[in-house]
């Protein structure tokens, strides 16, 4: 379970407040008007945002005072972060460790991570000779080889067309139905959502909400979403 207690994040002159629980293995979108604290939920939640109050708790372990590479946690960013000077292959071996030496086995994660995502034999190439979308999946590949129970994705997809996008939200699906990993996604677009999540976290007016069913939500949207949504 994870439990966010009584939870009170600042960033400059803006404040979110959070209490709510989310059980294992559920697909979580996070969705609400723009500037509302979705990307700071999720920065708290992978600890490179301190809590002003409040703890968060995975499986009755407080993770408030652990540094976010100790936590359970595996973070996919808007950009994917890649490291242009570096090949496919070692992009993904940081996610095991970041001075990049590995042994046989840990080579052999990295090769059979790329081949999930549908990369292989690519693991020699620079990211710039990627498509955009072929770049989104050495980025979830990198997740991929982690290993950790949370995933949170903060709009890693949002620069692909439709059709990749989809493409991509349903490998995430696919890796999620295989690892049992918990999902908690930032989202814009409720068809994303509607793929992808069972629930969904509305982020307005300062608060985090507790999660509630997808369909339930998006058909009778409250009106500071339905503002948003049109």
């Amino acid at each position: 379970m994870l439990r966010l207690e009584n939870c009170l994040i600042e960033n400059g002159g803006f404040s979110l407040r959070a209490d709510l629980e989310i059980a294992p293995g559920s697909r979580i979108a996070v969705i609400g008007p723009s500037g509302a604290g979705k990307s700071t939920l999720i920065e708290a939640l992978a600890g490179f945002r301190s809590l002003s109050k409040g703890a968060v708790y995975w499986k009755g372990k407080d993770l408030s005072k652990v540094a976010p590479g100790k936590r359970p946690i595996a973070m996919l960013f808007q950009d994917g972060n890649l490291f242009p000077h570096l090949t496919v292959a070692q992009n993904v071996g940081l996610g095991i460790h970041p001075n990049l030496r590995l042994d046989d086995a840990q080579q052999a994660k990295v090769k059979a991570a790329l081949a999930r995502v549908g990369l292989d034999g690519m693991g020699d190439r620079k990211p710039a000779s990627l498509s955009g979308g072929q770049q989104s999946r050495v980025a979830l590949a990198r997740v991929l080889v982690q290993g950790r129970d949370l995933l949170l994705l903060d709009e890693p997809f949002a620069a692909l067309g439709p059709a990749l996008k989809a493409e991509m939200l349903d490998l995430v699906a696919e890796l999620l139905a295989e690892s049992g990993a918990t999902l908690l996604m930032v989202s814009h677009d409720p068809s994303d959502a509607r793929r992808i999540a069972d629930q969904v976290v509305l982020v307005a007016d300062g608060q985090a909400h507790p999660s509630m069913e997808t369909a339930v939500l998006l058909d009778n949207p409250p009106p500071a979403l339905k503002a948003y949504l049109g």
